[in-house]
């Protein structure tokens, strides 16, 4: 009790009440570390280095929430599917984090009105909003701990947004199929991928490319290499049927 007035009362002088607010609404509790959160939607577009090296973006929360992120759903559906093998839980793991999944979750909450960055219309950064929920995630745990970040996140954001048995029947891994049509048509399926620097904030994009008897049929872009030949083998697929 003692300490949810203290809370509120720091909220009476905290500078930006809407900010605040924000948060409590999204969270189901009061956030104490409050830097924390705000270093959260910082994108490292506008980062600041200070003289000792240390560098103001949300990078770090978002290798920190990522990790907590995996180990929250995989503990969650461990209990909730009991007598499914460990290939149906990875490949659900798998569609409830993936990037377009983390992306739309963040503007559902409403994570995009509040993020600060140097990106525009014109130059969109992939993924902006889903790094900024994965970074929110971390300050979370840095705040409260496992406990109720995982409450936090299964709570509010995923028996809210998510529908686990709509995705269960969704297959997203468009690479595996098209090996698979490649194998049943006789046909050879190769991928071709390479890096490549053209974001504002210098950080490396993949490209890939789909080629079927020489011929290109697909071509896909993503911060990692998996994405982007996912999204190549997605390109293809619909060229093929």
């Amino acid at each position: 009790m003692l300490n949810s007035i203290v809370h509120s009362l720091k909220f009476l002088f905290y500078p930006d009440k809407k900010f605040y607010t924000f948060l409590k609404n999204i969270l189901g509790f009061n956030p104490r570390r409050i830097k924390l959160y705000e270093l959260a939607f910082i994108h490292k577009s506008v980062s600041y280095t200070f003289p000792d090296g240390s560098v103001v973006n949300n990078e770090r929360l978002e290798y920190l929430g990522d990790a907590i992120l995996d180990a929250i759903i995989a503990d969650f559906l461990f209990t909730a599917f009991p007598n499914k093998k460990e290939g149906f839980l990875t490949k659900l793991r798998s569609k409830v984090v993936n990037r377009e999944q983390l992306d739309a979750l963040a503007l559902k909450i409403g994570i995009n009105k509040y993020i600060v960055s140097h990106t525009s219309n014109s130059t969109p950064v992939k993924h902006l909003y889903g790094d900024a929920l994965e970074a929110l995630i971390g300050a979370v745990y840095l705040d409260k701990g496992y406990r109720e970040t995982k409450k936090f996140f299964i709570n509010r954001i995923l028996k809210k947004h998510i529908d686990l048995n709509k995705l269960v029947t969704k297959d997203t891994d468009y690479k595996s199929r098209l090996i698979e049509w490649g194998q049943k048509n006789k046909k050879e399926i190769c991928f071709e991928s390479h890096e490549e620097f053209k974001n504002i904030d210098k950080s490396p994009t993949f490209v890939s490319y789909v080629k079927i008897l020489n011929k290109q049929l697909g071509k896909g872009t993503g911060t990692g290499k998996k994405e982007a030949e996912q999204e190549a083998a997605k390109q293809a697929l619909k060229n093929i049927y």
